[in-house]
């Protein structure tokens, strides 16, 4: 190949060499004197064109190239995010149980503290001066008892004796009543003799005198019994009065013990301990402030974060479709899986699951109240912090997926690029359904498998030839 300057050169020669040959003829010397400065340009611009590249017609550009994949058909399921706060598995308020003064905290606020900590401690000093008094008072109805029951045991041993001496009385009423039954047999065997002189008066009076002396002895006897008898009903009612002495004082005893055990308790609750493992809050008193039962604000407050609550509104249609769903089919599954999605927009790794609805509709809002729990080992989320809820209430069967990207809205009119079978593009008008992470599911328009345009579809038209390249990260199935 000639170099581009030497070619210019050659040409430059013959231009001059044919100028000096029309020059010389003076036939033509005159026509050329007017020709000349033409002939010049078109000689000399044809002698530079004629050692370059010859021009020709402008090449075809190439097809340009366009990111494809292809419309995924699967199953996929249906996502509602619902606006959810986070509420601790359990907020113990911690309060004063009894009245005194606050001496000390033994908590780091904010901190993680286990069930049987201990968090704050109130004055214990009067509350063991109390438990010392109510100790003493025990121990005082212990002695009483044991004095009633002397009692009762002196009481038994006096009924006893009196039964005993009513038994004498008795055995000496029927002795009296023998001698008298003897004696009056004797006067009335003496009467009937002394009348007729076989017996003396004497005798007679005598054995009267010893009837009437016994008649007297069987009168005191049966008085001796009486006495006797009453002496028992004395000593049984001195023995009730001892038995239900020994009954008071054990009721003293059972109160003294139940308020020595009351007094005890209240020395216990002057050390505030923690009820759950959780994070502690803030205090809500200072020490040296005077607390008790009565404050209406707590301590404290521990929550326990692992597993944590998500609560977040239902709609009461949605509400009414999952449990007719249930309803006509006991077998279908309860457990709804959730997902969190966090403030920042991150997605919580851990998926929780639906636990229980709340009992009625809210009627401001016609919302049910819903639970769900996460686990949350790290403590990464805190009672109130902000969260979406993500549940799965519905299952779409073959669904046609495409990326998002893949979709452009032209004039509310949303359209896809579709990659022929020879790589020429057809585009299509689509109605998409639901969004499902970064896809849509697309309800017409499409036919599984077909390649979609998802780099590059704004730079190509119907019709057009192009060159497909698998987009790698659109290729994926949607989870």
């Amino acid at each position: 190949m000639i170099p581009r300057r030497t070619c210019a050169f050659s040409r430059q020669s013959k231009f001059f060499a044919t100028l000096r040959a029309v020059a010389s003829s003076k036939s033509c010397m005159r026509p050329l004197a007017l020709l000349v400065p033409c002939s010049m340009i078109v000689v000399f611009t044809v002698a530079l064109g004629g050692c370059g590249e010859r021009s020709g017609a402008a090449p075809a550009a190439p097809p340009p190239v366009v990111k494809v994949t292809s419309v995924i058909e699967q199953d996929v399921p249906i996502s509602i995010e619902y606006v959810g706060t986070l509420v601790g598995y359990v907020n113990a308020q911690i309060r004063a149980r009894v009245a005194g003064h606050l001496v000390s905290q033994k908590y780091t606020e904010g901190s993680l503290v286990k069930a049987g900590d201990v968090l704050f401690q109130v004055d214990p000093r009067p509350f063991r001066t109390a438990a010392d008094q109510a100790d003493a008072k025990l121990r005082l109805a212990e002695s009483q008892l044991s004095q009633a029951k002397a009692q009762v045991d002196g009481s038994q041993a006096q009924v006893e004796q009196a039964i005993a001496k009513v038994a004498q009385d008795e055995a000496q009423v029927k002795r009296a009543e023998a001698t008298q039954r003897q004696t009056e047999l004797d006067v009335n065997r003496y009467t009937p003799l002394a009348q007729r002189g076989s017996v003396s008066q004497q005798e007679l009076d005598n054995a009267v005198q010893s009837n009437l002396a016994n008649l007297a002895a069987v009168a005191a006897a049966r008085a001796a019994v009486l006495n006797s008898q009453a002496s028992v009903s004395q000593a049984r009612a001195a023995f009730e009065r001892a038995v239900a002495d020994v009954k008071t004082q054990e009721a003293n005893i059972a109160a003294a013990r139940a308020a020595l055990a009351d007094a005890q308790l209240n020395v216990g609750y002057t050390t505030v301990l923690s009820p759950i493992d959780g994070v502690a809050g803030f205090r809500g008193a200072n020490i040296g402030d005077y607390v008790g039962p009565s404050d209406t604000t707590p301590l404290t407050t521990v929550s326990q974060v692992d597993p944590i609550y998500a609560e977040f509104p239902v709609s009461e249609q949605r509400v009414l479709t999952v449990l007719r769903r249930w309803d006509a089919d006991p077998r279908a599954p309860r457990n709804i899986e959730l997902e969190l999605i966090l403030a920042d927009g991150t997605v919580y790794p851990k998926r929780g699951r639906a636990v229980a609805l709340d009992r009625q509709v809210d009627v401001t809002t016609g919302t049910v109240l819903a639970r769900g729990v996460f686990a949350n080992p790290g403590n990464v989320l805190r009672p109130g912090q902000y969260a979406k809820v993500r549940a799965a209430v519905d299952t779409k069967k073959k669904a046609l997926l495409i990326p998002q990207r893949a979709v452009q809205d032209v004039q509310g009119v949303r359209q896809v690029a579709v990659v022929r079978p020879d790589d020429t593009v057809d585009v299509r008008a689509v109605k998409t359904d639901a969004r499902v992470g970064s896809q849509w599911i697309i309800a017409e328009g499409l036919n599984p498998g077909e390649r979609v345009v998802v780099e590059g579809g704004d730079r190509v038209r119907p019709g057009q030839k192009v060159r497909p390249e698998a987009s790698a990260a659109a290729s994926a199935p949607t989870k």
